[in-house]
């Protein structure tokens, strides 16, 4: 349940048994738990395989349906959890205002609108400054906090940034579907994983298959790269009191590259 979930047979009867009302199913069914007085035990150490999205097309597909799906739980569940007798007011304005509101709306909310969408237009309006802790130091220092727990991963910190800035994108909209329940807020769409791939292993080898265009470019992040561009030449040459031209050139860039799907374990380079 989930990846590498046990249970105990007593818990999930007590919550309330298996639903469907969301796509975070799992989620669901730990949240009912909790609200009974359940209580989870994290074991660090015990390593389990699991499988990846063959594409970034499918992660992005998988994301989506995590963010909108928790979203949506927020709204089913939030009056259970105030109401809940055996739940301390802690614990409540934990799982209401940390988990799922700040967590599965907020964050990917803001992120989006801030470093896509306001911080590339503020190169171009000379009234609308934003101060650099704000933007830039701040994110760092809980960046590199979050980030110190896996010290064997801070090589790719840099690129898991890029990386993070195009995923805001699909969360935030894959949160406000969710949360307000526009289209797609519940639909299922099965992640296709590396080793699970059964349509790639019935094409024979050495045979090529042919992609139509919009399986082999993602047009969200191709538009969002060229306003990216445009805003980093903008500012390369109207400088004003900004310079934010070579961070918005890697944002850019980044956008381009999941854009042409130059990433994942299948690309339209192979």
């Amino acid at each position: 349940m989930g990846t590498a979930g046990v249970w105990r047979a007593a818990a999930i009867k007590e919550a309330g048994g298996w639903k469907d009302r969301t796509t975070v199913e799992d989620m669901d069914l730990a949240v009912r738990a909790t609200l009974k007085g359940w209580k989870f035990v994290y074991v660090g150490d015990i390593r389990v395989k699991s499988e990846l999205p063959s594409t970034y097309k499918a992660y992005c597909r998988q994301q989506f349906r995590w963010s909108c799906g928790g979203a949506h739980l927020f709204r089913k569940v939030a009056k259970d959890i105030l109401t809940a007798k055996d739940v301390s007011l802690i614990k409540k304005f934990h799982m209401l205002y940390s988990f799922f509101l700040v967590r599965r709306v907020v964050a990917p909310t803001l992120a989006c609108i801030l470093y896509n969408i306001i911080l590339p237009i503020s190169v171009m309006i000379p009234e609308l400054f934003l101060p650099i802790w704000g933007i830039a130091y701040i994110p760092t220092v809980l960046l590199v906090v979050t980030a110190i727990r896996h010290p064997k991963n801070l090589h790719i910190l840099p690129f898991w940034i890029l990386f993070e800035s195009v995923m805001t994108m699909h969360r935030m909209r894959a949160a406000l579907s969710g949360l307000f329940e526009l289209s797609e807020f519940n639909e299922w769409v099965v992640t296709k994983k590396t080793g699970n791939n059964f349509e790639d292993n019935e094409v024979p080898l050495l045979q090529k298959t042919r992609k139509r265009l919009r399986d082999r470019v993602n047009f969200r992040e191709i538009v969002f790269s060229a306003f990216l561009f445009f805003c980093a030449s903008y500012n390369l040459v109207f400088p004003g009191k900004t310079r934010y031209y070579f961070n918005l050139y890697l944002q850019g860039l980044a956008f381009v590259c999941l854009g042409l799907n130059f990433t994942g374990t299948c690309s339209c380079c192979q």
